[in-house]
C-alpha cells in the first residue's frame, strides 16, 4: 500500500484511490510501460483482521481481503466479504465507496457453475448477513479475471455514504434473471461521493451491455463503442444527480482488455472518445484482464472529481 507510480497527488479532500493492480495480483499491464500502483496511503499503520489488511486515516478506510480458494469461489468470497464487513463496523468509516475484486478463471467451471457465480453467491450471502444492500443502493464495483493468485477485494469506505447511480440503458445489475446465475452481482453502475470540497464519480466497471444483454459479441471495435456510451449514460445522470458536470476527457480511467491483441483497436477508439491528448488518454492504463461475461471482450473503469456546489 505504498505510493508508486501516481498520476497525480490528490488535492485537498479526495480520498485514496486504487487504480491499478500490483505486479503481485496476476495483471499484466498493455499499456503504459511500467505502470504498477496509483494509491495515496504511505503504508504506515497497516492494521490485520483475519484476511484484511487495512489502513485508515480517520476519514477514509482503504484496504484488501485476500484468501485462497481451496474451498471453492463461494466460501473464498464469503469469507473474504465477512470479515471485510466486521472491519467496517467497527470503523468510523463505515460506508462503502468502491470495490474491486480480482480472481483467476473468472469465467472457469467450478464444479458444475461458473466461478464468477460462484463469487456472486459467496458475496451476496456476506452482504445480507452483515445487514447490507445487496440490492439498491449497493457499491459500485468490478469483477476481473487475473492470470494467478488468490481473491483479492480491494476496497475503499469513507464517513458517509454514496448516492448510488443507475444507468438508464442498462437493467441493473443486481436485478438479471435468473439466467446470468442463482444470485445476481451484487453493485450499482456508480457511486457519488462526497469527498472535502469535492464531489467524487466511481464508475463500475462498465461493458458492452443493453438491458441485461451482450451486445456485439466478437467485435471488440463495436463493444468499446457501446462500453464508452454506457459510461456516457452513467455521468448523465450522475452529473443531474450531482449538479455537477463530469467530463469524460476529466475522468481517470483503467481499461481492461481480454485480448492482447485488441488493445490498438480498444485504444484508438477510447482516445477519439475522451481526446487524445487529454489527461483522460495520457493517464489511463490498460491491462490485460478476463471480463466477466465469456462473451465480453473488454471493460472499462473510471473515477473522477468535481467540485462540491457551493465550496470555495
Amino acid at each position: 500500500m505504498t505510493v508508486s507510480l501516481a498520476t497525480h497527488a490528490p488535492t485537498a479532500g479526495e480520498p485514496p484511490i486504487f487504480r491499478h493492480l500490483r505486479p503481485d495480483a496476476g495483471a499484466t499491464v498493455l499499456a503504459p510501460a511500467g505502470a504498477e500502483l496509483d494509491v495515496w496511503f504511505d503504508g504506515a499503520g497497516v492494521v490485520v483482521h483475519g484476511c484484511v489488511r487495512y489502513v485508515v486515516d480517520g476519514e477514509w478506510l482503504y484496504g484488501c481481503a485476500q484468501v485462497g480458494d481451496e474451498d471453492g469461489m463461494q466460501a473464498a468470497a464469503h469469507r473474504a466479504y465477512t470479515d471485510l464487513f466486521h472491519v467496517l463496523a467497527q470503523s468510523a468509516s463505515p460506508h462503502l465507496l468502491r470495490l474491486w475484486n480480482y480472481f483467476p478463471s473468472i469465467n472457469g467451471d467450478g464444479g458444475g457453475v461458473e466461478r464468477y457465480r460462484q463469487f456472486n453467491a459467496g458475496r451476496q450471502q456476506a452482504f445480507i448477513e452483515a445487514r447490507r444492500s445487496a440490492f439498491e443502493g449497493s457499491p459500485a464495483a468490478c469483477a476481473l479475471g487475473m492470470q494467478a493468485g488468490p481473491l483479492r477485494v480491494y476496497f475503499l469506505a469513507g464517513r458517509t455514504p454514496p448516492l448510488a447511480i443507475e444507468n438508464p440503458r442498462q437493467v441493473s445489475a443486481y436485478r438479471y434473471p435468473d439466467a446470468y446465475g442463482p444470485r445476481s452481482p451484487t453493485f450499482s453502475r456508480a457511486a457519488l461521493a462526497e469527498v472535502g470540497q469535492c464531489t467524487a464519480l466511481f464508475i463500475s466497471g462498465t461493458a458492452s451491455i443493453v438491458g441485461h444483454t451482450t451486445m456485439h459479441v466478437g467485435d471488440v471495435r463495436r463493444q468499446t463503442e457501446e462500453s464508452l456510451t454506457n459510461i456516457a449514460a452513467v455521468r448523465a445522470v450522475a452529473a443531474e444527480r450531482a449538479g455537477r458536470p463530469f467530463p469524460a476527457d476529466a475522468l481517470t480511467y483503467t481499461v481492461y482488455v481480454r485480448r492482447p491483441t485488441d488493445l490498438a483497436a480498444v485504444r484508438e477508439i477510447f482516445e477519439a472518445a475522451v481526446g487524445a491528448r487529454s489527461r483522460a488518454a495520457l493517464e489511463a492504463i490498460y491491462l490485460q484482464a478476463d471480463i466477466c461475461r465469456a462473451d465480453l471482450l473488454i471493460e472499462i473503469e473510471a473515477h473522477g472529481f468535481a467540485p462540491t456546489l457551493g465550496a470555495a
